[in-house]
């Protein structure tokens, strides 16, 4: 497979993309200082390429520092702390700094097994990506051969191998799905006319090169099935910022009623944003503007604004795509953030419609609240689901359902949000070791149980279940997540029934609740 940069023993090894397509070069780099420029410069380019970029310099910042006979991490740390700031948009970069960094106290070489480690991943992410996303356009788009535009470059040259959304684009091709791709030119640099438009060629995909200003025209002609873009940043809210002009696609895309589609890493989800707000838009030199090839093209003293990037607010996106979770709808855009209990009111009205209840069941004194109906009810399961992934976004990436009505709306959940489900039993039920968690209920006690590995520390799991009355069965829950070395990152339940603890018990976790019975007893 061929591959954008590398380590070859001593030194970094990468495509120096100022000078394609007319020629082929590679940079050997061998200090930090060089790294640096050839990322500014663009040499090296790509949000995943560069945070790539940075694993390696802090490797190769290790390794001189330690042949200067320097044995304090002080000096490395400075030279990742310029890597991190050599572009300030992309996340990728200070994210594959960080992580290069955090394997500094093991001695240079762990520093540099991180690293290429990373490269070896990167193929495997978008390769996952890719197909994912691939599966999604099918999804979205006529049974016959496409018409694709893309933005700027997201291939090989802007990732190490593979790429996003043009990794996407050849894997359609290899299915043999793809009619014609329209490649923007993406000024003022021409990534996509010079790199998408060779990394195409290589591949023998048909493609016709597009002036970025006749992208809606070729939407409105017709000439377009789906929008493929990358991302350089995505807050938390699912705000994408990506090269200058992607915006611009995705209001026309909008309009024109095209699926608008963003490939990126998980790595280029920035969760410390609310929005895309508080991205900083790098703006560049204004002779990338005024000049083409050395040559002046604008009036000398002509004033330039000449932002690198733009950011696309979430709900113009029809989904974002990584190698984990398909975020879609733009739903992220209305993700709740308050800890307390959220209560949709769009679906509380059909659900208080189709929810029956029938006292003294199972015990007298207990009031059962049954949603046979509201589950019968044609579509509502899914509109249901929906209003989850609306308010809580990409905010995790695993879902527990309980034992056994938390089993429907989780499942649903994870079709929807594209995420793994795992199953919380009662006792008995689950081969190999488990964890195991007791808890109290209205009119008694039980256990709950979750099988040992099925979930990964570190996981943000969102656990749901149908009814919350005391909370006891989904602290329980919270409780096996936490057992597991993952993280709770929200609870959701189709009824709330006030009055009886639940959200007390609860308090220390987001909580979804999409109807709430006021009346609980």
């Amino acid at each position: 497979m061929k591959t954008s940069l590398h380590w070859d023993g001593e030194a970094i090894i990468a495509v120096d993309q100022r000078v394609l397509p007319r020629e082929y070069r590679l940079l050997r780099i061998t200090s930090v200082a060089e790294l640096i420029g050839a990322i500014q410069s663009l040499a090296i380019r790509g949000a995943p390429a560069i945070g790539l970029a940075g694993a390696l310099g802090v490797a190769l910042s290790a390794r001189l520092h330690r042949a200067a006979g320097e044995t304090g991490a002080a000096a490395v740390e400075a030279d990742a702390a310029r890597l991190a700031q050599a572009r300030p948009t992309a996340v990728n970069l200070a994210w594959g700094v960080r992580r290069a960094l955090g394997r500094l106290a093991e001695g240079p070489e762990a520093v540099l097994a991180e690293a290429t480690a990373m490269l070896a991943e990167d193929a495997a992410v978008n390769g996952a990506a890719a197909r994912r996303a691939a599966d999604l356009v099918r999804s979205l788009t006529p049974d016959r051969p496409l018409r694709l535009l893309t933005h700027c470059n997201t291939g090989r040259l802007a990732t190490a191998a593979v790429g996003t959304a043009l990794g996407t684009i050849l894997e359609l091709a290899e299915r043999g799905c793809v009619a014609e791709v329209l490649v923007d030119e993406t000024r003022p640099l021409l990534q996509g006319a010079r790199l998408t438009a060779w990394e195409l060629g290589e591949a023998a995909v048909p493609y016709r090169i597009c002036v970025d200003s006749a992208a809606a025209a070729a939407m409105a002609q017709g000439l377009v099935d789906c929008v493929l873009v990358g991302a350089d940043r995505i807050a938390d809210n699912g705000d994408t910022a990506n090269k200058i002009g992607t915006y611009t696609l995705a209001v026309a895309a909008a309009h024109h009623d095209i699926p608008f589609l963003v490939v990126a890493p998980e790595s280029t989800w920035d969760r410390t944003l609310p929005d895309g707000s508080g991205i900083v838009i790098e703006e560049r030199d204004p002779a990338e503007v005024t000049h083409y090839a050395g040559t002046a093209a604008a009036p000398v003293d002509a004033d330039v604004y000449n932002p690198a990037f733009d950011v696309t607010p979430a709900r113009l996106i029809t989904a974002i795509v990584s190698e984990r979770r398909t975020v879609s709808g733009g739903r992220a855009a209305e993700r709740g953030t308050s800890a307390d209990t959220v209560v949709d009111a769009s679906p509380s009205d059909r659900i208080a419609a189709l929810l029956t209840s029938f006292p003294d069941c199972p015990e007298p004194g207990v009031v059962f609240r049954d949603l046979a109906g509201v589950y019968a009810e044609p579509g509502l399961l899914a509109q249901l689901a929906g209003h989850v992934t609306r308010h809580l976004g990409a905010g995790f990436d695993r879902i527990l359902a309980v034992e056994s009505r938390g089993f429907v709306l989780g499942s649903a959940l994870a079709v929807l949000a594209g995420v793994p489900l795992t199953l919380a039993r009662k006792p008995g039920k689950l081969p190999g070791p488990v964890y195991e968690a007791a808890y109290d209920l209205e009119y008694g006690s039980d256990r709950l149980e979750l099988q040992k590995g099925a979930i990964a520390p570190g996981e943000r799991v969102l656990c749901v279940d149908d009814v919350l009355a005391t909370g006891g069965t989904l602290s329980a829950a919270a409780a096996l997540v936490e057992a597991g070395g993952a993280e709770v990152a929200g609870l959701a339940v189709v009824v709330a029934l006030a009055g009886l603890g639940g959200r007390e018990r609860l308090s220390g976790h987001p909580l979804l609740a999409l109807h709430e019975v006021t009346d609980a007893k």
